[in-house]
C-alpha cells in the first residue's frame, strides 16, 4: 500500500480488491460507480426533457394512420437521461480506458484529427444523388485514395465500394468469376483455404457458389505446400489465404504458393484483415497476389467494433482489373467522374455493382486523413510497432505462457495455447474473466480453432511500452497465481468465480446467446394508495 503526504492511503489493500473478502453493498453500487437500470425502467410520470409545442389539428391526409395510444418512450428529465448514459459508459471497456488485447480486429486509437476531417461539413453533408459536379472534391479525395491504396499495395486497381471484409471477400470471388467465366473456365468450381483461414473466407466462397476444401496446415503454423499442390487443378477457381495468417504469423512460401496456384490457371485472394502488420513494408502485389481487400476500419484507424460503419475497398491485378465492378472514378478535363455502369469505360464485369451507392465516405477521408498525417515512413512505422508490440508481448510471457509457435517472431499478434494451465483446473475462459477484475479487455479466445484453448493477443502499434508492461505484469501475476493451483495453495474460485468487479459478474453467454430477451417488458407494481 502506498501512502501520500499526509499519511492516508493512496491505494486499497488488496484484500479490499477482492470480491469474495467485502460486502455487497445495499445499493448495488461499488464506491463511485453507481449502479443503473434500464431506461425503460426509470420512466416516470411521463417527464420530458424538452418542451414541445401544442400539436396542431390532425392532418386528414393520414386518415387512420394518426396514433391513438402511447409511443412507448421512456419519460426523463435532462439530468436523468445524462446521468443514465455517463453511468452506462462507466461500464463499458473502452480504447480510452486502457489496451484492448483483441487488436485492430476490434479496436485500436483513431486518432481525433481523422474524425475532425471526417465531420467537415464538406464531406459529412453531401448526399450519393447530388449531381456529381457539387462534389467535386470528394471525388478527388476517392481518388487520391485509391491512389495511395495502389501504392501501397502494388495492385493497379481498387474498388472502393465494399463495404467491410466479407463484402470485399465477395468482391473479389465475385470478379476472380467472372474472369474465368469470359475465359471459357466456369468449370472451375474449387476453393482452396487453410485450416486456419478466418471463417469468412469460406463461408463467402460457398455464397458464391464455389466448393471448399481445406489445405492442411505444418507445425509451424503455415501453409502445407505439398498437400496445397496435391490439391490444385483445373477444377480450382483460386485459394484465400490470409498473410499474415491467423496464427499471426507470415506465410514464409507465399510467393510460391503463388506461384503454384497461377501454374494450375487459378487465382490468389489474399485476406487483408492483417495488411497493419506489413503496410509500408511488403507490396502483396509483390508476392503474386491477384485479389485483396483492405479493412480501413483496422489498418487505417476507421472504428470497428459499433463503431463503423466499416469499408474494405478491394485491390486488383492487372488480370483481374477489367472484372472490377461499377462504380469507379475516372477523371479528365471536365473533372471527376463515376463510371456507373457496365460496358463503359471498357468495363467488362459481370456483376454490376455491389452497393446501391459509391462507399462510406467518412471511412475514406478517416483513412486518407491517417495516411497523409503518417506519411510513407509513419507508415511503415505503423507495421513495425505493430510486429515489435507483439513479439515483446510474446517474450516477456513465454516463461509463464506457453506460445503457440514457439519457434521464431511472430508478426501483429502473440498467439498462446492452454497447456501451461493443464493440471490447474483453470480454462482458457476463466483466466480470461479475471482478467476483467484486473481492469483489461479479455484477449481473443479459443481462435483460431487450429489451437488448443488458444489465446490470441494483439496489442496494435498504438500502445507504448509503459502500458504494454502494465497488461505483462497483470497477465504474469494471473499467470502465477493459476500455476500455485498446481500445488493445491491457490484459490481456485478466483478464476472460477471471476470476474468478481464486473457490473453483472459472470454472465451464460451461451444461453444468452441462443435464447436472448430483446424485448423489455414492465413488471406489474400495485399502484400507491394516492394513485
Amino acid at each position: 500500500m502506498s501512502m501520500n503526504n499526509v499519511g492516508r492511503p493512496t491505494r486499497p489493500e488488496a484484500a479490499a480488491n477482492d470480491g469474495s473478502t467485502g460486502h455487497e453493498t445495499l445499493t448495488g453500487g461499488r464506491g463511485l460507480l453507481q449502479d443503473e437500470a434500464l431506461i425503460f425502467e426509470l420512466d416516470c410520470w411521463n417527464k420530458t426533457g424538452v418542451d414541445l409545442p401544442p400539436a396542431g389539428p390532425p392532418s386528414d391526409d393520414l386518415a387512420g394512420l394518426l396514433r391513438d395510444a402511447p409511443i412507448g418512450l421512456p419519460g426523463l428529465s435532462e439530468p436523468e437521461a445524462v446521468r443514465h448514459y455517463v453511468r452506462l459508459s462507466q461500464k463499458n471497456h473502452a480504447i480510452d480506458l486502457a489496451l484492448y488485447p483483441l487488436g485492430s480486429c476490434t479496436m485500436k486509437h483513431n486518432p481525433r484529427l481523422n474524425e475532425k476531417m471526417a465531420r467537415l461539413p464538406g464531406f459529412s453533408d453531401i448526399h450519393p444523388l447530388q449531381p456529381q459536379s457539387t462534389v467535386q472534391g470528394a471525388l478527388q479525395l476517392m481518388d487520391r485514395l485509391a491512389h495511395w491504396l495502389k501504392t501501397l499495395t502494388g495492385m493497379p486497381a481498387v474498388a472502393l465500394s465494399p463495404k467491410a471484409g466479407a463484402h470485399g471477400e465477395l468482391c473479389g470471388l465475385l470478379a476472380i468469376r467472372a474472369a474465368h467465366e469470359a475465359a471459357g473456365n466456369g468449370h472451375r468450381k474449387t476453393v482452396l483455404a487453410p485450416t486456419s483461414a478466418h471463417g469468412t473466407n469460406p463461408a463467402t466462397a460457398a455464397f458464391v457458389g464455389y466448393t471448399v476444401v481445406e489445405i492442411a496446415q505444418t507445425d509451424d503454423g503455415r501453409v502445407d505446400l505439398a498437400d496445397l499442390e496435391s490439391k490444385l487443378g483445373d477444377h480450382v477457381a483460386a485459394i484465400m489465404v490470409t498473410n499474415p495468417n491467423t496464427c499471426g504469423l507470415f506465410e514464409r512460401d507465399v510467393v510460391e504458393i503463388a506461384r503454384l496456384t497461377h501454374a494450375a490457371g487459378a487465382y490468389f485472394y489474399c485476406d487483408g484483415a492483417n495488411f497493419n502488420a506489413i503496410v509500408g513494408r511488403v507490396r502483396p502485389g509483390d508476392l503474386g497476389v491477384d485479389a485483396m481487400h483492405i479493412n480501413l476500419h483496422k489498418t487505417f484507424s476507421t472504428p470497428h467494433g459499433g463503431g463503423g460503419p466499416g469499408a474494405g475497398p478491394v485491390v486488383l491485378s492487372q488480370a483481374l482489373a477489367p472484372f472490377a465492378p461499377t462504380p469507379w472514378l475516372v477523371h479528365d478535363d471536365d473533372g471527376f467522374s463515376m463510371v456507373e455502369h457496365a460496358g463503359e469505360e471498357g468495363a467488362k464485369t459481370a456483376f454490376g455493382r455491389m452497393s446501391a451507392f459509391h462507399g462510406q465516405m467518412g471511412m475514406y477521408v478517416r483513412a486518407y486523413a491517417y495516411m497523409l498525417s503518417h506519411g510513407a515512413d509513419g507508415l511503415r512505422q505503423v507495421a513495425e510497432d505493430a510486429v515489435l508490440n507483439a513479439n515483446y508481448i510474446k517474450a516477456r510471457l513465454k516463461d509463464v505462457m506457453s506460445p503457440a509457435f514457439p519457434d521464431g517472431p511472430c508478426m501483429h499478434e502473440a498467439l498462446f495455447d492452454d497447456a501451461w494451465l493443464e493440471g490447474t483446473g483453470v480454462t482458457t475462459l476463466d483466466f480470461a474473466k479475471a482478467m476483467i477484475d484486473e481492469g483489461f479487455h479479455p484477449m481473443t479466445m479459443y481462435f483460431p480453432l487450429v489451437v488448443h484453448g488458444a489465446m490470441l493477443i494483439e496489442p496494435t502499434e498504438t500502445e507504448s511500452k509503459q502500458e504494454l508492461d502494465r497488461f505483462i505484469e497483470a497477465l504474469r501475476a494471473l499467470a502465477g497465481a493459476a500455476q500455485n493451483l498446481k500445488g493445491g495453495a491457490g484459490e481456485t474460485e478466483r478464476f472460477k468465480g471471476a470476474p468478481f468487479h464486473a457490473p453483472l459478474r459472470r454472465l451464460d453467454e451461451t444461453l444468452a446467446a441462443r435464447k436472448p430477451r430483446l424485448r423489455w417488458k414492465p413488471v406489474a407494481t400495485a399502484p400507491l394508495a394516492a394513485e
